[in-house]
């Protein structure tokens, strides 16, 4: 585990419904070790509102779905 994220959050990520976006993104950042505050400058949003996205607590809006795929494929 990367020590950037919590173990809570890493747990949640895992058990939230990998389907989802926001969660997708999340596993992603967990596994590379991207952090949140870069995503949320790079999307401009929150960092509150990306840790929301990887448990799965709510969804990007929908305007942000194609950013947060873009960004999905190019992360490795």
């Amino acid at each position: 585990m990367n020590n950037r994220y919590s173990l809570n959050i890493v747990l949640a990520n895992q058990e939230a419904d990998q389907t989802r976006l926001g969660v997708k993104l999340g596993k992603k950042c967990i596994k590379l070790g991207v952090s949140v505050a870069n995503i949320a400058v790079y999307l401009g949003v929150s960092r509150r509102t990306v840790y929301n996205w990887f448990i799965g607590a709510y969804d990007p809006k929908p305007e942000l779905t194609d950013d947060i795929k873009d960004l999905i494929k190019t992360l490795k």
